[in-house]
């Protein structure tokens, strides 16, 4: 009667557990709603003066993509992390508030132009759909390891695909076209490859961590070793030359990197992963001129008010020195939803410089608070990584949480004048299907793994 006793008294704790972050979820979903709802009505009352004809619709659409995950995570993964939900949530809202703004701003100053916030909203009911589609088939997130290779194999055919058709889109090869669909293959892939990784890396982390020769006090790898990470770094530079996107091969392989440290622990890896980085950049920003006029147009930002033989080569665009101009008007504050010019960078106000928008409207304090959403989101992975009871869960949660934060690193430094720019979109905010799709995926991942160190963290309490 004891033992039946303590297993019932265990399994109402656990019940009690699940109930109370469930709990915690619903509150800070009702939170990220009523965010999301907020601006959207305050931006309709800065521009027009009234309410947004679709304010019903939208807040209904923001309540069912809160509710149906929440319900569902509640059935699925009762023990995952109350935090990531609401936090996919309040970014994915805030997306479509400025994605509506902006819709306000290029139909006033360009003719014909689509508004773009109703084709997100599609994207995100796509998004939190396959969020919800996974959640239900996939049980348990070790089943990823058993299909590492196909995985890899099929993120190495989206990677390489956009090379084979035909076109640039403003400079880079990042697109597939279907008919009036276009699809960012690159934004599925580092998804893919952050599982093959943390599966390879469990079943090779003792090898690779093995020792090596010293150099300058740092301890480096076994020269045997270095295989993969010289084919992560030759594949990095394929896509770099072929397709002309810098922002994916950054994070592939910075991604590659990061897992590496994290399973050997071996500072090394780093150091020849920086070196490596180095050593590629310098080839390709010599050889590649997308790539030149890149970096000519983070140099010289403002060389495009100059007189025309007074210009360094490369730089034409006024992009980054419109983005520069709206951070700098928006001062601390911000001049207020509906109240800038953030349309004046042109096409890529929507996608990888909508952060300026932010910036120009919102001010620095509104641009610290996204930067800390994803932060925060960020650091989530990392504390799921440290309660996952699996060597497997543990390098994937870092995988995941480390794409998100070398996309979010190389989009605002980029947009901020820190680093060139890649014309990667800010994940949930920007434009983009493929980009929403592949982050809802990424969350529902980490919810799965949560879920997994949620319960390996009670049964540890209780024992």
């Amino acid at each position: 009667m004891r033992r039946e006793d303590s297993d019932r008294g265990a399994a109402t704790t656990e019940r009690s557990l699940a109930a109370r972050r469930r709990g915690q979820e619903a509150l800070l979903l009702g939170l990220s709603v009523l965010i999301g709802c907020s601006g959207y009505a305050y931006t309709g009352l800065s521009v027009n003066g009234t309410l947004p004809n679709g304010f019903p619709a939208f807040a209904a659409g923001m309540a069912c993509l809160a509710l149906v995950p929440h319900l569902v995570i509640r059935r699925c993964a009762p023990c995952a992390d109350p935090l990531i939900l609401p936090l996919a949530v309040v970014l994915s809202g805030l997306g479509l508030v400025l994605l509506f703004r902006l819709d306000f701003a290029y139909g006033a100053r360009y003719k014909g132009s689509e508004p773009t916030a109703p084709e997100q909203s599609l994207w995100t009911v796509a998004g939190v759909a396959v969020c919800v589609g996974v959640l239900l088939v996939l049980r348990d997130h070790r089943r990823l390891r058993r299909h590492g290779h196909a995985v890899m194999a099929g993120a190495l055919v989206l990677l390489m695909a956009p090379a084979l058709f035909p076109g640039d889109t403003y400079g880079a090869k990042r697109w597939i076209f279907v008919g009036p669909l276009s699809l960012q293959p690159g934004e599925f892939a580092k998804t893919m490859i952050a599982v093959y990784f943390a599966g390879y890396l469990v079943r090779h982390r003792d090898a690779l961590a093995g020792s090596g020769r010293g150099l300058l006090g740092v301890r480096l790898p076994p020269v045997r070793q270095l295989g993969p990470i010289l084919g992560v770094w030759v594949l990095s530079l394929l896509v770099l030359v072929l397709e002309r996107d810098l922002g994916t091969s950054l994070i592939f392989f910075g991604l590659f990197v990061v897992m590496l440290y994290t399973a050997t622990e071996r500072t090394g890896w780093v150091a020849v992963g920086v070196l490596m980085a180095a050593v590629g950049a310098a080839f390709v920003g010599s050889a590649e001129p997308h790539v030149q006029g890149r970096i000519a147009a983070w140099l010289h930002p403002f060389a495009v008010y100059l007189p025309e033989d007074r210009q360094p080569p490369g730089t034409g665009s006024d992009q980054l020195a419109h983005a520069l101009f709206g951070f700098g008007s928006g001062g601390v504050t911000g001049t207020g939803l509906g109240q800038g010019h953030p349309e004046l960078i042109g096409f890529a106000g929507r996608s990888d410089f909508i952060l300026t928008t932010v910036g120009e409207e919102l001010g620095m304090a509104g641009t610290m608070a996204v930067l800390l959403l994803y932060a925060l989101l960020v650091q989530r992975g990392m504390s799921v990584a440290l309660g996952c009871p699996d060597p497997f869960g543990k390098l994937l949660a870092v995988g995941l949480a480390a794409s998100l934060a070398l996309q979010v690193f190389v989009v605002g430094g980029g947009v901020m004048g820190l680093i060139p720019l890649t014309g990667k979109v800010l994940p949930f905010l920007a434009k983009g299907g493929s980009s929403l799709v592949a982050n809802w995926l990424l969350v529902a991942l980490l919810v799965r793994v949560s879920d997994a160190a949620g319960r390996a963290r009670e049964e540890e309490a209780r024992a």
